[in-house]
């Protein structure tokens, strides 16, 4: 027998606990080389307060600057609107995930985005100014060319924000500050690869050269003779599984009396002679023209605002709420342009004129692209199943986005606030406003209510939790 091994029998116990030792030390050796694949987010850090114990200000204050933003600065056309909140959104869901209790990172989910910087462990981070780094960061960089003044309410919001939040010490202050801008311009970086990076400043591409023939789109009453965006479409979506949906087909060209197609321009026809007063409130409450507003998705961003402020969200809900948003209405127009540039589809105001009325004017100018399907539509019902993911089928809201504008002296039409019971009757709305605006048929409405609800749906299904 081995001298240096007690005999079992003789000392049982000592044996037994040399065997338990060694083997605690393997498990702990192994533990320490195990990769685990729910941890691509990063490991969460185990001191600190959890983001949930921090409220939403810091997140809704940015929303609505970056709404203002979007207001305010050159060429931030739907397309390119919609692109900026996408990325917002997911710079904010990032800057604060790792501090949210059972919370995934989104690497690894979205196409492109194969690593982020990650908070090292063992360490505090206080996630509201993470939060409030980041979205600075990136608003910064998203709209490089804003005024002067507005890049001055970038800088004064994170200095207030900053103030407002400081209640930790100097190097739990330092350490977040930097891992939020990291994951900015880590976002920013990432953005560069879609395809539409500074897409501002190419929204009429004089290279794209406007299709022809029957049933093709054509400049309206706006003049405009190259479309808003028309590669848009070649972007990459966010969500794999959006990039995959099969297209959607438009009824087949016809100026046949008897004909579907005919049938769907003739009533929107129809519907011109006889708007009630509430149908146009409605047609000008959603149109949310470039310039003068944030723009449609600008307005699902001020919706999915408005029921964080309802509900007095944590900073952890508030983030996952811009993020699902964002990255709806992104994907949105770039699936909702695809289609329109592959068919080309024509605005009523075309089909008509040509075949039913020459003189006719509908009640509100058609944007300068073409109509199938009607991106209303589809980038709100995207945002609706989104939020109704989040908060539930029956979250009642008011709309208020355009309190306070001046009256629509043209149309004699005032901004009063709208009523919802739910997400779904908002986007269901939305799309309503485009037909008594005399701008889409049923059929653009009715398929980008259908298609946005599966956009929005297939960010529901990514992994938002471990």
């Amino acid at each position: 027998m081995n001298q240096y091994l007690p005999p079992i029998s003789r000392s049982p116990n000592r044996w037994q606990g040399r065997l338990l030792t060694l083997f605690l030390a393997l498990l702990v050796l192994v533990q320490a080389c195990r990769t685990d694949p729910e941890d691509v987010g990063g490991p969460l850090v185990p001191t600190g307060k959890t983001a949930d114990l921090y409220n939403a200000d810091v997140a809704t204050n940015w929303a609505a600057l970056q709404l203002k933003l979007t207001k305010e600065t050159p060429g931030f056309s739907p397309p390119v609107a919609a692109r900026a909140i996408g990325y917002a959104g997911l710079a904010l869901y990032e800057s604060v995930v790792s501090g949210v209790k059972s919370g995934k990172s989104l690497v690894g989910q979205l196409q492109g985005l194969a690593a982020l910087p990650q908070p090292e462990a063992g360490k505090t981070y206080n996630w509201a100014v993470s939060a409030n780094a980041a979205q600075a960061t990136i608003l910064r960089s998203l709209y490089p060319n804003a005024s002067g003044t507005n890049k001055a309410s970038i800088d004064s919001l994170e200095r207030a924000m900053t103030t407002q939040l400081a209640e930790s010490d100097a190097a739990t202050l330092t350490q977040s500050i930097e891992f939020g801008k990291k994951i900015g311009e880590a976002i920013f970086t990432y953005s560069k690869t879609d395809g539409g990076h500074e897409g501002f400043m190419h929204n009429t591409p004089a290279s794209f050269i406007v299709p022809t023939g029957a049933g093709m789109w054509q400049p309206t009453e706006n003049g405009q003779q190259i479309p808003v965006q028309p590669y848009w479409g070649n972007n990459r979506t966010f969500v794999k599984a959006t990039n995959e949906l099969p297209m959607p087909k438009p009824l087949p060209y016809s100026t046949n009396v008897n004909s579907p197609f005919f049938k769907q321009y003739l009533a929107v026809y129809e519907k011109s002679k006889k708007l009630t007063e509430t149908e146009k409130e409605i047609a000008v409450w959603w149109a949310d023209n470039p310039g003068q507003t944030s723009t449609p998705p600008g307005h699902s961003y001020y919706i999915a605002r408005t029921a964080v402020l309802k509900q007095k969200a944590d900073l952890g809900k508030a983030a996952e709420t811009f993020a699902r948003t964002g990255l709806a209405v992104s994907d949105a127009f770039v699936m909702c342009w695809r289609c329109k540039f592959t068919y080309n589809n024509l605005r009523p105001y075309t089909y008509v004129r040509l075949a039913i009325d020459p003189t006719w004017t509908p009640f509100w100018p058609a944007p300068p692209f073409p109509g199938f399907p009607s991106g209303h539509a589809t980038q709100s019902s995207a945002a609706a199943t989104v939020l109704t993911d989040v908060f539930g089928d029956n979250f009642a809201f008011t709309d208020d986005s355009h309190v306070g504008r001046v009256r629509d002296a043209l149309r004699g039409v005032d901004f009063k606030p709208r009523s919802f019971t739910s997400f779904a009757a908002s986007a269901q709305e939305s799309a309503d406003s485009r037909f008594y605006g005399n701008i889409h048929t049923d059929q653009d409405n009715a398929v980008g209510l259908t298609e946005g609800k599966k956009i929005g749906g297939n960010v529901n299904a990514l992994q938002w939790r471990k």
